[in-house]
Order: C-alpha cells, then structure tokens, then sequence
C-alpha cells in the first residue's frame, strides 16, 4: 500500500471532468427521456403500464444521481471550477423536472383505492419496492396539489437549491492566512479546520482567531442565505399544512418523534461522565481554559503524523477483525483510487462519500492532513461506500435509505477501527491516546451534535417572526453550545452556524440528529458483533440491506430484536460509550 495515490480517479465515470463530452451527452439524454416520461406519468392504468413506469423512474432517478454524484465530487475537488458549478445549475433543474413529474406520480397513486393499490404492490413486478412506493403514497397526502408541488419545484431550483449554492461559493472562496516551516500559505476551510487537531496550543489559539474573523467576514452574507433558505422552508411548509419544523426531517428518516426523544433524553441523562472527560483533558493539556477548538487536540504519542498510505493500511487492518468481507473492499477501493485525500488548496470543507448507482462505485472526499482524527474520517467514510456496495444490486428505489441509518454504517466502521486499535495499544500511553479518540467522538455526538440540533430548533422558531440578524444567530449558537455541552467549555464557537455547511444543505433538513442516531445505533450493533462472533457478519450485511425498506423502528426490530421507543436500547448503547470515558478517567489518574 506503500504506493497508494492520495487523488481519487473520476475518468473512469466521465472523462474528461467538467468539459466531459459524455457527461455533456448523458445529461441531454436525461433532460429528453425525464420529458418523455412525464409524458407517460398522466395515465398508468394496469400493472403492466404501472411496472413500466416504475422501471423507467427508476432507470432515470439512477442515471440523474450517477451524474450528480459525478458533479458534486468536481465542485467539492475544485471549489474554482466554475463549468462545475453551472453543471449543478443544470442538475437542479433535471431533478426538479424529475420531482415535478413525481408529483404527478403522486397523485395518480392517490386515485388508487387502497384495496387495488395493496393487490398491486403484491404483484412480483412491483413487490421489491413495494415500501418506498406506499410510502411515497403515504407522504402525498399530506402535501400540495400535484399542480402546486410543480410549481414549488420549479421554483426551488433558483429561490431555495440556489442559496444553498450561493453559500458554496462563500464558503469556497474563504482563504486563511497560514506560515508552515517559513513558509506562507493561504489554507483552505478544509485545511484550516484540520489546524485544530494539532498538538501545539499556540497554533490552535492562533487558527481560532483566524477562523473567527475569516468567518466573521463573510456573517452578514451567510446570514443572508440562511434566512432566505430557511424562509422558502418554511413558507413551504406552511403551504403544505405542516406546522411542525421536524416532520420533514423526521420522515426523511423514517423515524418517529418519540424515537426521537427517547434518544435524546438518553444523552441527556448521560452528560456527567463526559463533563468529567473535559476537565480531565484540560487539565492534561495544561491548560486554564477548554475552548471549542481545544476538543480534537490529539493526547500522548499518537501525535506523530500517519501517510496517507499507513492510514488505509490502519483501516483495512482493524476492519479484518470485525467485518473481513469490508475490509477487503476497502483494500479494493484503496487500489482503484476512489479516495480523495490529498492536503492542497482549493477543495472544500469537510468529508463525504458519493455513490455512483449505474457504475456500482463510490468515491470518497477528504483532507487528509495525516492526524489519527483523519483515520477515523477514513474509515468514517469507507463505511458508507461499503453500505453502498451492499445495496447496488437491489432495485433503485430500495436503496435509498435514509439519512440516520447511513450514518449507521460508517459510524460503526469507525468504531471497529477505533475499537480495534485500542485493544491492539502497545502501551500505557497509546491507550491513553487511543481512547481519548474515542471518548472525543462521542462528545461530538453528545454534545456538538446535540448543540446543532438545539440550535436549529431555536432558530426555526425564531425564524418565524422573521429574519434573525447575525449578533442573534451568534447568541442562539452560544446558547446552545453551553445547553449542550454542559457550560464544561470556557470558550464557545460563536460562529459554527456560519461555518457549518450542514445547515444550507435544502436536501436535508436538520442534518444534525442523523448522526447521533447512526452512533447509537451503530454502538448497539457494534455490541451484538462482539457478543455474536464470526456469525455476525451475514447478519450485518442483511441489516444494511434492509436499510431502504422499512422504517427504522421496524429495522431494529427485526434485525436486533429491540424497541427503540423505549429507553433500554439508548441506554445500553451510551452506557458503552460512557464505558471508554470511565477507563479514560482511570488511566489518566
């Protein structure tokens, strides 16, 4: 693995980047055969006329996030690649088109009686996507007419997908002033942001300040967007009939407001031994005071710098344990250059894993700045192409499952690594080291997270009175980090609903709670693997594939034989978090 290229490979999906002459052909196909089936949408009739239009959504929703994988991984390489960036423009309009046409599908299927439409998911045709298609009849009843939900799309492209645009490039354009070794840099987000984990408190103090003001210049402009995005959500909302900001997210995620609750009253109850995890750290960093950016500073001798090469080779390795058949496609993925990780500017903020439905490929996004953090984004990372993996054989529409179990998948690929390497620890110190890597994880979860979610929240009933201004978008962000954490920071992140793109993403409402459900989730699985052995792997393959067909209390139900609207399960999953806080404290007395 010595060799491995730190540059994913995309030619092989389309050559030739965003002057791809084939991309250019394939969207022209897919802009005539989206017209053409909207020709056919109006009147499905038997079965026959309703399996044949089902395959055909199927083939051009496919082919539609082929490409728009293959877009979203140029602008995220390439934050300047201004052909990418109208290559999106073209995209949005597409899946409006598609959506606008979907709408229409919609309301045919409500023209159905329910005893014809229940014999008609029966039929073997029609059998394997039989969940998402009565859930898609479910949904409509509680949305517009077909005629406004078209216009609504139409409109998106420019008045809701468009500010999410807008904030890219924002965010794109920011550079950080840097010197590295008497060298001077201008950094990236992404670059920037990987300063955090660096042992030297001086560099962290210093990058703070940096972060802020970069952040703090560009306020007045992200608030813009976000009050703009948030408005077209909302009055959406409104139009719908929907008066509870969470009933989006909650359906995106197949997942019921008390499941919600549940959770969260979990990590609540819980807090104590992280607070306690805080104060130790400070206290072993040697400093007075715990900032936000304090919290990924890395802890004894895992300090040194991992290539890029030993770093897959760590995940690989540590996966062999748990889960061989991932593992080996990890070394697969590695060989094929699906990772981009390389360290330069340009690229944009953060991690991500697209998968490629026609071709059967995933790529995934990185900056790899050589940190054991960085290692666990990797395998983070991994563990949603592998879910894709295990998927791309079913039928279109059973493998888009939602936003919460997928970070199931990589959230328990991390785990296996980070849990493997702790047992595989030489020494007193690397332990110390290793687990503070993964305590550091589930205050992310616990705490960060659960600060998003509480901002977005208030934000949203806020936002109902009107547009918030910047001094009151910092102060709800300060709020709900000290809610969240517990007050256990003497610094907060003032401006994290600036430099958090997860808030402008218009295809995913609150992308915040996904995660700490995925690590819960992920934490229950993680336990039954261990108590279950080498028999376990099968049965996690069959859950993941399971992913897109049923609701996630119905997933946990028949794969794990828990209640999830109950507390048990939440419990158990953050005692065993709460379990590597415990050791880390006990070691580091």
């Amino acid at each position: 693995m010595e060799d491995l290229t730190p540059v994913w490979e995309l030619d092989s999906i389309f050559p030739g980047g965003s002057a791809s002459a084939e991309l250019e052909a394939w969207l022209n196909r897919l802009a005539k055969d989206t017209g053409d089936l909207q020709k056919i949408a109006t009147g499905p009739g038997n079965t026959e006329q309703w399996r044949q239009l089902i395959d055909a959504v199927q083939d051009i929703a496919a082919r539609l996030r082929q490409a728009a994988a293959f877009v979203f991984c140029l602008n995220a390489q390439d934050v300047n690649d201004d052909r990418a960036r109208l290559l999106n423009g073209r995209l949005q309009q597409l899946e409006a088109s598609l959506n606008s046409m979907m709408a229409v599908l919609d309301e045919k299927m409500l023209e159905v009686n329910d005893a014809d439409w229940r014999r008609l998911l029966e039929t073997p045709e029609l059998a394997p996507v039989a969940f998402s298609l009565d859930e898609r009849r479910t949904n409509a009843c509680e949305k517009m007419a077909a005629e406004q939900e078209t216009l609504a799309n139409d409109l998106a492209v420019d008045g809701y997908h468009g500010w999410s645009n807008q904030y890219n490039l924002i965010a794109g354009r920011i550079t950080i002033p840097w010197m590295r070794e008497g060298r001077k840099l201008a950094l990236s987000v992404g670059q920037a942001f990987n300063i955090f984990a660096d042992p030297d408190p001086a560099a962290r103090v210093a990058m703070a300040e940096k972060w802020e003001q970069a952040w703090s210049r560009e306020a007045e402009l992200c608030a813009s967007v976000l009050n703009h995005l948030s408005g077209f959500r909302l009055n959406l909302y409104r139009h719908r009939g929907w008066d509870d900001i969470l009933k989006e997210p909650l359906a995106n995620n197949r997942m019921s407001a008390e499941t919600l609750q549940v959770m969260w009253d979990a990590v609540e109850k819980n807090k104590d031994i992280f607070v306690n995890y805080l104060e130790r750290k400070k206290k072993l960093l040697g400093l007075e005071k715990l900032s936000w950016f304090d919290l990924d500073a890395p802890l004894g001798e895992l300090n040194q710098k991992y290539t890029y090469a030993q770093a897959c080779r760590f995940v690989v390795e540590n996966l062999a344990t748990v889960i061989p058949k991932m593992a080996d496609f990890c070394d697969g993925a590695f060989q094929k250059r699906w990772v981009e990780a390389e360290d330069r500017p340009g690229k944009r903020a953060g991690a991500f894993c697209s998968g490629f439905p026609v071709s059967r490929e995933s790529r995934v996004f990185m900056t790899f700045a050589g940190s054991p953090r960085n290692i666990l984004t990797l395998a983070h990372e991994m563990g949603h192409a592998y879910h894709h993996h295990v998927l791309f054989d079913l039928p279109f529409l059973a493998q888009r499952y939602p936003m919460n179990v997928a970070e199931t998948a990589s959230t328990f690929a991390e785990m296996a690594v980070a849990d493997a390497a702790v047992e595989k620890a030489a020494t007193r110190e690397e332990k110390i080291a290793l687990l503070d890597g993964k305590v550091r994880s589930s205050v992310s979860f616990f705490m960060d997270i659960h600060a998003r979610f509480l901002f977005e929240t208030a934000f949203y009933e806020r936002r109902r009175r009107g547009p918030v201004g910047v001094d009151e978008l910092n102060r709800l962000m300060i709020e709900a980090q000290q809610k969240a954490y517990r007050n256990s920071l003497d610094n907060y992140h003032a401006h994290l609903w600036c430099s958090k793109l997860h808030f402008y993403l218009t295809r995913v409402p609150f992308y915040n709670f996904p995660y700490t459900f995925g690590y819960l989730f992920s934490t229950g699985i993680y336990a039954l693997a261990r108590e279950t052995g080498t028999g376990f792997e099968e049965r996690y393959i069959n859950l993941l594939r399971d992913t897109g067909r049923m609701r996630v209390e119905d997933l946990a139900a028949r794969h794990l034989g828990v209640d999830l609207t109950g507390p048990a399960f939440w419990q158990q999953a953050v005692d065993m978090a709460a379990a590597d806080a415990r050791e880390y404290l006990r070691l580091t007395e």
